[in-house]
């Protein structure tokens, strides 16, 4: 992914810093990982909001941005990446991790209707917590290991495809002059 169209994207450092509501976090927003882009904070963005997107949990947002601040995790990606859950993917991802939880604890999947209210997300969420929060969480370290991995891998192949362009660039220029 071209650096340079990432860092237009990004919040600016100084304006994130100086923010007065970001005040109470003093010099801990201060540190250059969590803004540059390299290989270490861009991984360790993906293993922090890949963790949190699959753990269900309000505010996954100020959880991935405080475990990013504590491991020196590139914040913006750390903090986009929560979205993989977003409201159209979320009855999805949890159903998946639900039934990774029932298969763990060998419990029988549970039918049932949906109904939007808070009587019956409390009432469900009472009865099937135990398969869905593990689920989650081994669904939360497999994938969040997987993309930490991937992009180490990634960011290597990207890197020494760029080195070999060069030498050849450098050899065609060679053997040209």
């Amino acid at each position: 992914m071209p650096k340079k169209t990432l860092k237009r994207l990004f919040p600016n450092p100084s304006s994130v810093q100086q923010h007065p509501s970001l005040q109470f976090l003093g010099p801990l927003l201060h540190e250059p990982n969590l803004w540059h882009l390299n290989r270490r904070s861009v991984s360790r963005a993906f293993l922090v909001g890949i963790f949190f997107a699959f753990i269900p949990m309000p505010f996954q947002m100020v959880a991935a941005a405080i475990a990013g601040v504590f491991i020196h995790s590139n914040l913006p990606i750390s903090i986009g990446l929560v979205w993989i859950s977003n409201p159209l993917t979320i009855p999805p991802i949890f159903y998946f991790t639900y039934k990774v939880g029932t298969v763990l604890l060998d419990t029988p999947t549970r039918a049932f209707e949906i109904e939007l209210s808070l009587d019956w997300a409390l009432t469900e969420l009472s009865t099937i917590w135990q398969p869905l929060l593990l689920g989650s969480l081994l669904c939360a370290v497999v994938f969040s290991a997987i993309g930490f991995v991937g992009i180490r891998l990634f960011w290597r192949f990207h890197v020494v495809s760029n080195w070999k362009k060069r030498a050849l660039k450098r050899l065609n220029q060679k053997s040209a002059g």
